[in-house]
């Protein structure tokens, strides 16, 4: 079990032990039985992670497959039939090439578990419950299990060690549930009917640089990015009601330059590399801690400075107002006094010190 903050190179200090590990074992497993199995609770960080797995694997014997909902299953299941060694997938569309044996699982000697808070929520969990303990998975006394995360809630610390040897490791590097150092975080109130008109002055400000604005409903995501082209910003939006096609062209117009703006609900939030965005803003605070973590973490990468906004609208945020203290404070960032005063009095939130498998949180 492992957590290291945003942007700290998490994927690839598993992708390279498991691929040596494959090697230096041997590749022998019939068709359709992966050895290694990376899971991810989005398509597009499933995505990603098949394309680094692909280029950490060239030149070598190990075959790299990814499924994931939204492709056509045919497609997917004949890459499986021409043999795989890693296979990287989200949830239900694993669980459903289980059940009707297009793989098998009996030959995983490595299961690794990315964003493995989020995999293990009330979301995911039964899924992966299902995928790890009913299916033919060889057991964890005989396998790898690796969970990584740049957040890990304590109740979800412990939900994970059921998947887990008894005698397993845990490893934080920094501070957990931290933000990046690299990022400078600011927090200003905004009232909901003048978002619209602070994030136009915000980004009439800051130019052409890449942005990314995470808002918490669908169709404010459309609506907001229709908003901003008619405004001259050339915007893309990406939501998990959008199709398959949409999301990955939506990414590609962000990644390509295109669209130097992004509007995404938090689909868009966890393990997403996406080069030079320079400023995240939280159009919407999100519900809980981690997320917000987890939102800014995707600017400030692998050593680059970024920036984050976060509208906080009084009466509707002020559940995270001392979670949004104690981050900011742990990240050595400016904390308002209003909000310093707000978190005096807020009820509710996961801020009190308590101690967890990483220490105190």
């Amino acid at each position: 079990m492992a957590c290291a903050q945003t942007g700290s190179g998490k994927t690839a200090a598993y992708m390279l032990p498991v691929l040596t590990s494959l090697i230096k074992q041997g590749l022998n497993a019939p068709p359709r039985s992966p050895l290694a199995l990376c899971v991810a609770p989005t398509r597009e960080l499933a995505k990603q992670i098949y394309i680094e797995a692909r280029k950490f694997s060239d030149h070598t014997p190990i075959k790299v497959c990814v499924c994931y909902g939204g492709v056509s299953v045919p497609y997917q299941a004949s890459q499986l039939e021409r043999g795989c060694h890693f296979l990287v997938g989200t949830p239900g569309r694993l669980q459903d090439f289980v059940s009707r044996e297009k793989i098998y699982l009996g030959s995983i000697q490595h299961l690794i578990l990315d964003e493995a808070d989020r995999m293990l929520d009330l979301g995911f969990g039964p899924d992966i419950h299902k995928l790890i303990e009913e299916s033919n998975m060889t057991a964890k006394e005989s396998r790898q299990t690796l969970m990584f995360s740049a957040t890990f809630p304590d109740e979800i610390q412990h939900l994970a060690g059921s998947f887990l040897k008894p005698d397993y490791l845990f490893l934080a590097v920094g501070r957990v549930g931290g933000t990046n150092l690299d990022i400078t975080q600011h927090v200003i109130t905004v009232n909901g009917s003048e978002k619209r008109d602070k994030l136009h002055e915000i980004l009439s400000a800051t130019g052409t640089d890449r942005t990314l604005v995470f808002v918490e409903l669908k169709r404010v995501a459309d609506f907001l990015a229709a908003w901003l082209s008619q405004n001259n910003f050339p915007t893309t939006s990406i939501s998990s009601d959008r199709c398959q096609s949409e999301r990955e062209a939506a990414l590609r117009d962000f990644r390509d330059g295109r669209a130097n703006i992004l509007v995404a609900t938090s689909v868009a939030a966890r393990g997403l590399d996406i080069p030079n965005v320079k400023h995240v803003i939280n159009y919407d605070l999100p519900q809980d801690i981690e997320e917000y973590v987890h939102r800014v973490g995707r600017t400030g990468r692998i050593g680059n400075e970024g920036k984050a906004t976060a509208f906080y609208e009084v009466g509707r945020d002020d559940r995270l107002a001392r979670s949004l203290v104690k981050v900011l404070s742990e990240a050595l960032q400016e904390v308002p006094a209003w909000l310093d005063e707000a978190a005096e009095v807020a009820f509710g939130t996961r801020n009190s010190e308590r101690k967890t498998l990483f220490g105190t949180r």
